[in-house]
């Protein structure tokens, strides 16, 4: 017989037909009370490993099933945690920033108590100019909040610069770094006046501001020396700090001194800042 006259029988009827044998065995056992012989025999060689195998398979079944429950309580409760974390990270965020800003404000309750002779509202910027420095920005208080230009502006224990323009919820403010900016100044301790200018470029190369036209003729000033706002600018308010005294250089006419001033405020951090609300002229 060649192979194509073989009969090929379907392994799925093999297996139902093993199936019914082994069902027609057992209830042939159990309806005769059969025990013993070669039908048992048979049944121990067919039926129980067919069993065992049913229920090792029902049990892997059941374990995966199981497995399978847990690993997804377990992913349940991951995610639960994961936003847990999320919500505890974010309230500590917020809690950190509310500190920062108690701080800050703080710092400015007591720089007001530095300069309780002047009054002055406190403001928080909204805007800056285009530069990483605050040369200029922008405030939240303006002409309705009673905030008017040449109003000079500090933070952190010192001058800021001064306000430039106001609109009706908003005011303008050119700090003393700007180039545009000239302050009438003076040394704390002598008294001896100069003239410090703004500039980006030196803050951005050093974190200092220029001073020129400084009539030293005892030579007392030194680096370090406190530089305070002199009576007579014409819009900055006198004694109001600006910074120290870094490097100084005797000017070529041999009569004067220019050099260097480290700010006292930061101007690469400002956020809130105290207005003077009292102009130069109302309060000379």
């Amino acid at each position: 017989m060649n192979k194509k006259d073989r009969i090929n029988i379907p392994g799925y009827v093999v297996l139902l037909f093993l199936t019914l044998l082994c069902i027609v065995i057992l209830f042939f056992s159990y309806a005769t009370d059969f025990a013993g012989g070669p039908l048992q025999t048979l049944a121990d060689y067919v039926f129980l490993p067919m069993q065992q195998g049913l229920t090792a398979a029902g049990s892997g079944i059941s374990h995966g099933i199981a497995e399978h429950t847990e690993k997804e309580k377990l992913i349940e409760q991951n995610k639960k945690l994961e936003e847990r974390v999320t919500e505890l990270e974010s309230r500590l965020t917020n809690t950190q920033l509310r500190e920062n800003e108690l701080d800050r404000l703080q710092d400015l309750l007591d720089l007001s108590h530095d300069y309780d002779k002047y009054k002055t509202t406190g403001a928080r910027i909204i805007a800056k100019g285009t530069s990483n420095w605050f040369s200029t920005f922008t405030i939240n208080k303006g002409s309705a909040d009673g905030i008017r230009r040449d109003m000079n502006v500090i933070a952190d224990n010192g001058l800021v610069g001064v306000v430039v323009s106001t609109g009706r919820h908003f005011a303008n403010v050119r700090s003393i770094i700007d180039d545009d900016s000239n302050v009438s100044a003076q040394i704390a301790d002598t008294e001896d006046q100069l003239i410090v200018s703004g500039s980006l470029k030196d803050m951005q190369q050093s974190g200092m501001i220029t001073f020129n036209g400084l009539r030293d003729e005892k030579g007392k000033v030194r680096s370090g020396d406190a530089v305070v706002t002199s009576n007579v600018s014409s819009k900055y308010l006198p004694g109001i700090l600006i910074g120290y005294i870094g490097d100084k250089d005797d000017s070529s006419d041999g009569l004067t001194s220019h050099g260097t001033i480290t700010p006292v405020a930061d101007f690469t951090h400002l956020s809130e800042v105290l207005v003077i609300t009292q102009l130069k002229e109302a309060h000379s």
